[in-house]
């Protein structure tokens, strides 16, 4: 493989590992076990001595293969493939942390990352403290003598609020703790975390990297020393790993990433800018326009807007529930990064557990609605736009 493939290449080609049938479609190796050449052998590779696999909970050449591709897109030196996105977040941040340490996290999470940091973590006797994550002095002034990890999403679900991560990962750089970036609404293609100053980046890759509704699923990307020293045991001894399967499925997806994420850009472009001037709309919020409250950081770290749309109705939930209902094109999902496009009302789904008081320091009220954009034609999401927007 070599460094100078541009992503669409990369994500064809990189990671590949041929059997000795030299097959063109990467091989599924559905196998929970290997075996060796004698007991020698065996000893040998439990040592470390020798290369190769174990046991398919540790590692397997499907998921090998994933991973290696993904860590080529992302410019990491090592990754972990997971069941699942909060498989990745919960590892993330649990494999590092013991009682006693510190997190702190922008208060704009997706609801179980803040279950994970506000409900679980304090359990083992790791405590945390949230806060709005677009003041880098509220990040600074939450630092404790013993703070480790800083984790946040941007951005952010569902407003699409903006961290500076470059910001953020310098104080965190000046206190030896680790950033940890969701980077799931910026996909892989429009913003790169590790080469911001963050630490480690984690993927629901269920969401743009399979994108075609199959697949559960997580990765984790950092560099080897952190991998080694604090995910590989948590990874091994707990067992959030992907299924060979899975990873074939992510495999086959990343091969159209670069396709699916600019057509769906490219419509949520288009509808954001309809949205935006629509009487039934209150407010359009979109990375790839000027009027973003943040545009100066999305300019210094991102190179793309965005898959998702938020928008606020004036007539409240009401006026969701019969946008909603009256879409043709468009599905109701709690879903999103798919080749369909989806619309979630996030205060009575994804973000229905949090308080009313949360939801409203979030910007979430019960007008707000979440687009997801598929691979349609703009013009039918335009048009079935319009009509359902009609009916209110």
């Amino acid at each position: 493989m070599t460094n100078k493939w541009r992503p669409a290449t990369t994500l064809v080609h990189g990671g590949t590992l041929r059997s000795q049938y030299g097959e063109m479609s990467e091989a599924i190796y559905l196998t929970q076990g290997f075996a060796y050449d004698s007991s020698e052998a065996a000893e040998a590779r439990f040592k470390g001595e020798t290369e190769g696999y174990i046991y398919a909970r540790y590692g397997s050449p499907t998921n090998d293969m994933f991973e290696k591709r993904m860590c080529a897109l992302e410019g990491a030196e090592e990754a972990r493939a997971t069941a699942s996105g909060m498989a990745a977040v919960s590892a993330a941040l649990l494999c590092q942390l013991k009682a006693g340490d510190h997190i702190v996290a922008a208060r704009a999470l997706f609801g179980s990352c803040r279950w994970v940091v506000e409900t679980l973590a304090p359990r083992y006797g790791i405590e945390c403290t949230l806060i709005d994550g677009r003041d880098l002095a509220n990040w600074e002034k939450a630092i404790q003598k013993n703070t480790k990890v800083f984790f946040l999403e941007s951005p952010t679900n569902p407003t699409l609020e903006i961290v500076d991560i470059a910001g953020v990962a310098k104080l965190a750089d000046q206190i030896g703790a680790k950033v940890v970036v969701d980077n799931v609404f910026a996909t892989p293609l429009f913003q790169k975390p590790l080469e911001l100053g963050a630490h480690i980046v984690v993927y629901s890759a269920t969401k743009h990297i399979d994108g075609q509704g199959r697949s559960l699923a997580g990765v984790i990307l950092s560099d080897k020393a952190w991998v080694d020293e604090h995910l590989q045991d948590y990874y091994r001894h707990t067992g959030p790993a992907m299924s060979p399967f899975t990873a074939w499925t992510l495999i086959k997806g990343l091969e159209t990433l670069p396709i699916r994420v600019k057509a769906q850009t490219d419509n949520a472009s288009k509808i954001a800018d309809f949205l935006a001037e629509h009487k039934h709309v209150a407010k359009v919020i979109y990375p790839g326009r000027k009027d973003h409250p943040q545009a100066d950081i999305i300019a210094k770290q991102m190179s793309g807007g965005s898959t998702l749309v938020c928008f606020e109705l004036k007539g409240g939930k009401e006026a969701a529930f019969k946008l909603q209902n009256a879409l043709d094109v468009v599905t109701i999902s709690n879903n999103l990064g798919d080749t369909r496009s989806l619309i979630t009302h996030p205060a009575t789904t994804t973000h229905k557990n949090l308080t009313d008081e949360a939801r409203a320091e979030l910007g979430i009220s019960p007008g707000t609605v979440r687009f997801s954009a598929g691979i349609e034609d703009g013009e039918d999401l335009l048009e079935d736009f319009a009509r359902a927007l009609a009916s209110i």
